[in-house]
Order: C-alpha cells, then sequence, then structure tokens
C-alpha cells in the first residue's frame, strides 16, 4: 500500500561509547533494537543479519532524521491502554505506557513563538515495530529504501444497480468499507540499486509522489465484530487500497474532458517535489507535493457545471443555510453559484456536475414531524434526478459518477445513498462504518457553526499557550451516548478538566468562545452522529482538537495529515483522557498547537473566497476524488 523511503542515517559521535551491534535474534519473541551511537563519519544501512541496539530502546531521536527526507509512517489513532502516573519524558520523546507515544519533536521555544522544524525532524516511530522481511542487495538495504504496511478492511456491499442492469458496462473491484473481512500486508522492505529510480513515498509529510503497489502479499485474516473501531490508519489504508482498485463507471462515449482529468491525474501522481510554497506548511500535509500540483490543476482547468433546474428553497437558495451548524453547504452553495472561474454553461466542457440542494431545508420544508418516514424526502430528490436525466445526457454517459452534492444534514447519509449513491457526496456524516461512507469517493465535509454570515471570521483565534490554563474543556447537549459517559467521568471531577453540559446563554455565546479560546485542548465529542461542528471551532480559536469519535473520516482526509495537529482518542478510552492528555509532553503540545494555527487557513470562510480557503478546500478535495476514480480503460 503507501511506501516509505527511509533515509540514509548520520549518527553523532558523542554517544560513540554507548554504542552496541549485536546480530538478528532468531527468537520470534524477540524484537529488534537499534543504537544511535556511532561515527557521524559513516552511513548505516539496515543489514539482514545485523541491527542497532539504541540505549533507549525502540525510539529514535530526531535528530537521526535529515531534512527534506521522507519520514516514516504516522500510523494509526491515539489509542491509550495503560493509565500511567508519571508519565515518562526523554528530552524530545514523551513515552506513554502501553502502546502510545508521541514524535519526536525538534523545536526552539522564544517566548510564545515556537520554531516547528517538523519537515526536518518532527519523526514519528511505531513502538515495537518490526520488519518482516528484508530483501537481500549486496548484503544492504539502499537509503532508497521502502516500507509498505497495510491493514484493510472489505465490505461485502453488491456492485452497484446500474452495473446489474447493464452487464456490458465496465466493473471495478468492490470499494472497501468496514463489515466482514480484513486484508493485512505484512510489512515488508523494497531493495534498490544505484540503478533503480527512487521509491515511490505515499507516507505522511512526504514530498514525493506515491503509488499503490498490487504485487504485495496478502492473507485474509477475520475481520473485528461491528464494535470495534476503524483507525486513522485503518482508514488511510482503505482510501490507498481504493484509489488503486476501484474505478467509476466508463463513459459511455468520449470527451475532450475525460482525457484532460487522465493527464491531471498523470501529472498529480508524478509531481515534481515542490515544498516552496509559503502558504503550504508540508508537516500538515500527506504529500504536500501532490497537493499543490493537484490544487494547481485544479484552478487551471475545471469546470463545474451547476443544474438550474429545481425550486427554492429546497434548492438554489443558499441565503437560507449561511448561519448555524448546517452553514458548510449554504456557503458552498453561494460561492459555487457566484463562481465566474469554476462555472461553466456548456455542459459538455464540465468535468464536474453539481446537485445544488440544501438537505436542511429538505428536512425542514418536507418532514412530517412525527411521521418517522424520510421517504419523501427521498422521493424528492429521486424526482429531481429523474428530470435532470431526462433533459441532460450527463447523468447517464457516467452514471452520475462525475456528478457531486454537498450536505450536512445528519440525514443525507440516508437520503442520498440509494438514488445519488455513485455520486462524490461531500457530507459531514462522514461515518465509515454505519452510513456507507465511501472513502476515495465521498467526502468528509466540514461542519461549520457560522454565527455571523456578515462576518464569519468575527471571533477569529484565541490566546497564546502560555495563557491557556485550562487543560480541556467541553460544553454541550446530551446528544447520543458518548456525551453523557464524558460527563459521568469528568463533570466536576477535576479542575483541569472543564466538562460542562450545555452552558448558560450569554450575549454572543462569549463563555462558550472564552473557555475555547483559554484551553489547550477541544474535546470534540460525537453527538447522535460522527460529525461535530467542535472539530473547526477548536481550530478557529486555536485549540488542539481531541477527537472522540470512533470511525469518523475527520475533513479533507485525502489531503491533511491530521494526527500532525489533533488527538484522536477512542470513545472506550474516556475514562482515561486526562492522563492521555497530560502524558503529551510540552513541546509536543506547542508543536501541535502552532500547526492547529497554520491548517486553521483551510477551515475559514470568505465573504468572497480566497486561495485554500475552505471553499476551494471542498472542491478540490471532490476534484481530486474524481481525478483518481476516472477510468483510463487500460
Amino acid at each position: 500500500m503507501h511506501q516509505y523511503q527511509y533515509p540514509k542515517i548520520v549518527l553523532p559521535p558523542a554517544v560513540i561509547a554507548t554504542s552496541v551491534i549485536k546480530p538478528r535474534a532468531t527468537s520470534q519473541k524477540s524484537q529488534p533494537r537499534f543504537s544511535p551511537s556511532v561515527p557521524n563519519s559513516i552511513k548505516f544501512y539496515a543489514l539482514q543479519q545485523w541491527y542497532f541496539e539504541f540505549p533507549y530502546g525502540d525510539y529514535v531521536s530526531s535528530s537521526l532524521f535529515s531534512a527534506k527526507r521522507a519520514q516514516p509512517p504516522v500510523t494509526g489513532s491515539l489509542q491509550y491502554e495503560a493509565s500511567p502516573q508519571n508519565p515518562k519524558s526523554l528530552d524530545k520523546i514523551t513515552l506513554f505506557d502501553g502502546s502510545n507515544h508521541t514524535n519526536p519533536l525538534d523545536i526552539l521555544e522564544k517566548g510564545n513563538k515556537i520554531i516547528d522544524n517538523g519537515d526536518k525532524n518532527d519523526v514519528e516511530v511505531k513502538h515495537n515495530s518490526t520488519v518482516d522481511k528484508v530483501q537481500e542487495n549486496g548484503g544492504l538495504v539502499t537509503n532508497n529504501a521502502t516500507q509498505s504496511v497495510g491493514n484493510l478492511s472489505i465490505n461485502n456491499v453488491s456492485y452497484s444497480t446500474l452495473q446489474e442492469k447493464n452487464p456490458d458496462v465496465a466493473s471495478s473491484p468492490t470499494p472497501i468499507t468496514p463489515s466482514t473481512s480484513i486484508v493485512s500486508i505484512s510489512p515488508s522492505m523494497a531493495i534498490l540499486d544505484n540503478n533503480t529510480s527512487k521509491a515511490d513515498i505515499g507516507g505522511p509529510n512526504s514530498d514525493h509522489k506515491h503509488k499503490s503497489s498490487k504485487s504485495h502479499k496478502k492473507h485474509v485474516k477475520k475481520i473485528p465484530s461491528m464494535g470495534d473501531v476503524v483507525t486513522i490508519s485503518n482508514m488511510y489504508d482503505i482510501l490507498l487500497y481504493n484509489r488503486a482498485n476501484v474505478r467509476s463507471m466508463k463513459p459511455l462515449w468520449s470527451l475532450k474532458v475525460d482525457q484532460e482529468l487522465l493527464d491531471a491525474k498523470y501529472q498529480i501522481e508524478n509531481a515534481p517535489i515542490n515544498d516552496n510554497d509559503r502558504a503550504l506548511y508540508p508537516p500538515l500535509y500527506r504529500n504536500v507535493s501532490m497537493f499543490k500540483r493537484s490544487y494547481e490543476l485544479m484552478e487551471k482547468i475545471l469546470k463545474v457545471y451547476v443544474y438550474k433546474e429545481g425550486e427554492r428553497p429546497i434548492f438554489h437558495h443558499p441565503q437560507s443555510v449561511l448561519s448555524g451548524i448546517y452553514a458548510s453547504e449554504g456557503w458552498f452553495m453561494k460561492h459555487m453559484e457566484e463562481s465566474k472561474h469554476f462555472v461553466t454553461n456548456d455542459p459538455k466542457q464540465a468535468h464536474l456536475f453539481y446537485i445544488p440542494f440544501s438537505s436542511r431545508i429538505l428536512e425542514e420544508k418536507l418532514y412530517v414531524t412525527g411521521s418517522g418516514s424520510r421517504n419523501n424526502l427521498v422521493q424528492h430528490l429521486k424526482n429531481y434526478l429523474n428530470l435532470v436525466a431526462a433533459k441532460y445526457d450527463s447523468w447517464n454517459r457516467t452514471g452520475g459518477s462525475d456528478h457531486f452534492l454537498v450536505a450536512c444534514h445528519d440525514w443525507a447519509t440516508d437520503e442520498t445513498r440509494k438514488s445519488m449513491d455513485s455520486c462524490i457526496r461531500a457530507l459531514c456524516n462522514s461515518d465509515v462504518k454505519r452510513e456507507g461512507f465511501q472513502l476515495g469517493k465521498d467526502v468528509s465535509l466540514p461542519e461549520t457553526y457560522v454565527r455571523s454570515p456578515q462576518n464569519p471570521l468575527r471571533e477569529l483565534g484565541g490566546k497564546p499557550p502560555s495563557q491557556r490554563p485550562i487543560l480541556a474543556f467541553f460544553a454541550g447537549q446530551m446528544h447520543g451516548y458518548v456525551r453523557p459517559i464524558l460527563l459521568k467521568h469528568w463533570e466536576n471531577k477535576d479542575p483541569d478538566m472543564k466538562i460542562f453540559q450545555k452552558l448558560p446563554k450569554s450575549k454572543g455565546n462569549k463563555n462558550y468562545i472564552q473557555y475555547m479560546k483559554s484551553s489547550k485542548y477541544c474535546i470534540c465529542a460525537k453527538g447522535y452522529e460522527v460529525n461535530s461542528p467542535r472539530v473547526v471551532e477548536a481550530i478557529f480559536h486555536e485549540c488542539v482538537p481531541v477527537i472522540i469519535s470512533d470511525n469518523f473520516v475527520p475533513p479533507f482526509f485525502e489531503i491533511l495529515n491530521w494526527e500532525s495537529f489533533a488527538v484522536f482518542v477512542q470513545e472506550k478510552d474516556i475514562p482515561n483522557l486526562k492522563n492521555i492528555l497530560a502524558s503529551i509532553s510540552k513541546r509536543r503540545y506547542l508543536v501541535m498547537q502552532q500547526r492547529v494555527k497554520k491548517v486553521q487557513q483551510h477551515f475559514l470562510w470568505h465573504v468572497k473566497p480566497v486561495k485554500y480557503d475552505i471553499f476551494h478546500m471542498i472542491l478540490h478535495s471532490i476534484w481530486y476524488n474524481r481525478v483518481f476514480r476516472v477510468d483510463s480503460g487500460s
């Protein structure tokens, strides 16, 4: 699946006396260990029969990795097993008792300013990780060696109705979503000699192109029960698998736009290393070079056709949804329909087709209170699609795979699952397990609480780290099952944990906002569904998000390396919440908080859209998923 390039290791001479080199243990129970203490005039490579034992166990000092090199993967969500009373710190590394760890960091603190050399030194080493297989090439693994680790879940979903009705339509492997079985790809290292091109890299913070290899050895094992969690690492593996193996329906007839998408895909996959854009900070992205190239191509060639059919207010009426928690769909509709840059009036020139409806207004206008049925909402959207399909040939040409919708209401997943399932669905309710959210096709839409449509940036920002005395904050209604558990364990239990039910009303919601601006960590606990506006609110107020929502795909997941600036805590670990947060070193927190400020630009609505803002990021994720699902016909 995703591959990582390990750099040559140049080690400091100051600790040569502690160097230990031992033969590889033959026992299966033995774990390899390494040592960094060797003269810096010697460059070491991994050997098949030898390994290095580090004085501090499995953890590598961040100084070992050189600048502008690809780094080992940041995998898995923050999972806590033990409850340490005294977190152990080793200079640049905080160790969690159990399975947890934080990234080794190299930062300089001057007053309230943190200089984060993350692209050079921010490296996370998987605890007790092993290399199962090393292939030999003259006894050495070169600095171009790659590692690929996968952990994939496969869903027993059926093929689309279109494929069932038309067997002549080319079909693709079923997209992976968690359900019945799991495919694991054992860690391996590929050997490259001096005459071989550099390995493709797809890891977090990587500046190189990545390609998903289909040659990995796979074995199938039983999937965990439905109660188990799909981690962030699992999600990324599923994304890569789907991207490599699942394609949209091949167009029934060709247009120029099809070749333009294929050309764009090639250019993105082969993006040159480019980390010189001052607006883009590499550690925030899975692959900053691919993102930059994709964004440039989107700005250059993307054309969107907006269907003019549909009656207000359900269609074409963004003004009714520019405030509140569903504001993302209103603001996107407003900017999309007003765009002179992206919108085309010729369907044959369009790479994408926008279905401009509001899921919030659909519910407000058509749902019969107390009926318990949403059938009329589903039928209303189906009738609309029948209308445009009868008037245009665009839907039939691609089976709807180049169409997209942007919907934030919790019910939107259910309302669009049948008639619009082939579309790219930008959804706030991005539950990868229960709601049929398809990684690689669907887009996680940020849920944004806009309080002032006239000034969506009002109250932006927060206090500097030194003026944030509160460790963690949460306040909200008791929606769903997670929040009552959170309050049971932490309401009025600890002075560092400000965990409340809904706060008393105040002018401009000042109490809530001030808590967010004064807290180190903001708890983003799911409500009835996995999504919560608190994720974006935390970023808006420069508070490190702590996401407690199992199986939630965070926004712009295809692009952003969320674990570099947010904390993921499984629902079962709520009783250990304070220990988890207290175990994160001050250095790690300061870097994460600075990164929240850097990623903030991607989550802001502007009266007029600006480059890299939330409107462009939503559109980019839709474009990106369309490009990578296009069928080359090969």
